[in-house]
């Protein structure tokens, strides 16, 4: 036998092995839920809930779909008002029919953040005992993202009254701003062009080394959007107030390749900007040919003698016959004006700065085009990828997350986010009308306190479920 066949043999008992596995953990979860929905069913108020049959539903998990059976109750609320519920779903958090696990739900997140969607389906459902479809996966993230987008909004209202929800405090912000090129598609097409930038900013305070030569910022928070400068500002500040006391923030330093977009937020006194170092240095090379010119121009820039710089580019742009040389100068000598506040950089600007907290450092600015690659660009550029408005906002803010360690946290918090359509359908058992009404409802619930059994801790990770929209 050649090994090429011992490999075959081994990945086809691998792959049985994992379906036994998956298939006796689908039994054990269907046993636990139905045996917890016995116990409430036992211990409920038998006069405020009528006990109407049980349903059938779908969870959806990564060891595969898990059909189960729970009560369907009948209460009166104080005004006399009939209604329906499921006390297992209420205890357990979920308020519909055809639910994904909060555990499904990130590792398809997790796939989509790291290749499209169709790749991601695959590898989630040849990971998992559940089968994916690409179209489910793109529901996922369209719901979970626009999700993400309210709450950012929510921050960005409470941030602009001065009343953000952070608790880290630090002295000294770090910023920095930059902006990628995306081609559009479908609708957003024909309003917008084919392509449009999408802004990214990042906030972190200091850094911390971890290698020998090698550094990784602190607390850092991202947001990305396809919106206007001024809506763009505020969400960013609304991200930044609800992980940092602003309130506590004496100075802040931006860095920022000069868009008129990206100085819009250096309008405050305590914010000093800073001309990127990478996109400064790079219209010099663009712009100047010679090499003593473009030698003399780094010698100013680094002498700090601004004024005089701006004077000698706009001689060698006057002492030239070549007129294309002479653009190229004066396109320097323009960018170089518009940014004259920022061409010194803040490090050599005599600064007097607090001291950075224990484990940290102060390093110099200028990891934005690294972050627009790692967080936007090696995702959602080139490949022919081309996206909608709305989802590549929904998209980048699954992404900044992720870059930023906050993914796993930020969807456990969203465990009461209703997705707009189900992955599975309901499957009911046959009552007669007169016993199970058409119209089912939520009514009050003497149960929401309701503590899952200690012999059953495990599902506590179910009080993140979600629904699901249909494959």
């Amino acid at each position: 036998m050649s090994i090429a066949e011992q490999v075959i043999k081994f990945k086809e008992i691998e792959r049985t092995i994992q379906n036994l596995c998956n298939e006796l953990g689908r039994t054990l979860m269907k046993t636990a839920l139905e045996r917890w929905d016995l116990e409430l069913s036992e211990s409920r108020d038998r006069s405020g809930y009528r006990h109407k049959g049980k349903r059938k539903t779908v969870l959806k998990t990564v060891l595969g779909e898990v059909e189960y059976e729970r009560a369907l109750y009948e209460t009166t609320s104080e005004d006399g008002i009939k209604s329906y519920v499921y006390l297992l779903d209420d205890a357990l958090g979920i308020s519909s029919s055809g639910y994904m696990s909060g555990l499904l739900t990130e590792q398809i997140v997790q796939a989509v953040c790291a290749s499209s969607y169709r790749e991601a389906a695959r590898s989630v459902s040849e990971m998992t005992g559940q089968r994916i479809s690409h179209t489910a996966a793109w529901n996922v993230v369209q719901a979970l993202g626009s999700c993400i987008g309210e709450q950012e909004e929510r921050a960005a209202a409470l941030a602009a009254v001065n009343e953000g929800a952070g608790e880290l405090e630090t002295k000294l912000l770090f910023e920095e701003q930059d902006g990628i090129w995306l081609h559009l598609q479908g609708k957003s097409r024909e309003e917008h062009g084919r392509g449009k930038e999408m802004k990214l900013a990042i906030a972190y305070d200091g850094a911390r080394q971890t290698g020998k030569k090698r550094y990784e910022l602190t607390n850092k928070v991202a947001c990305a959007n396809f919106e206007g400068v001024k809506a763009f500002v505020g969400r960013k500040e609304g991200v930044i107030a609800s992980v940092y006391n602003t309130d506590e923030i004496e100075m802040r330093f931006l860095n920022g390749d000069g868009a008129a977009w990206i100085k819009q937020s250096a309008k405050d006194e305590s914010v000093h900007f800073q001309l990127d170092p990478f996109h400064r240095n790079r219209a010099v090379r663009q712009y100047v040919a010679d090499p003593e010119a473009r030698e003399v121009i780094m010698e100013l820039l680094y002498s700090k003698q601004i004024d005089l710089l701006l004077t000698v580019i706009e001689a060698y742009s006057n002492s030239t016959g070549d007129e294309s040389e002479r653009e190229t100068y004066l396109s320097l000598l323009e960018y170089f004006s518009n940014n004259t506040d920022g061409l010194i950089p803040i490090h050599r600007r005599g600064l007097g700065l607090p001291e950075p907290p224990e484990g940290k450092e102060y390093r110099h600015m200028g990891a934005m085009e690294s972050n627009i690659f790692t967080i936007l660009g090696n995702r959602m550029k080139g490949r022919r990828a081309c996206w909608s408005i709305d989802g590549g906002n929904n998209l980048a803010r699954l992404l900044c997350l992720k870059f930023t360690n906050r993914l796993s946290d930020t969807l456990r918090s969203l465990a009461a986010c209703v997705l707009p359509e189900r992955y599975a359908d309901e499957i009911t058992l046959e009552l007669s009308a007169a016993k199970v009404p058409l119209r089912e409802g939520k009514g009050y619930n003497g149960f929401h306190q309701t503590l899952i059994p200690a012999s059953m801790g495990w599902l506590k990770d179910l009080a993140s479920l979600r629904p699901l929209s249909e494959i």
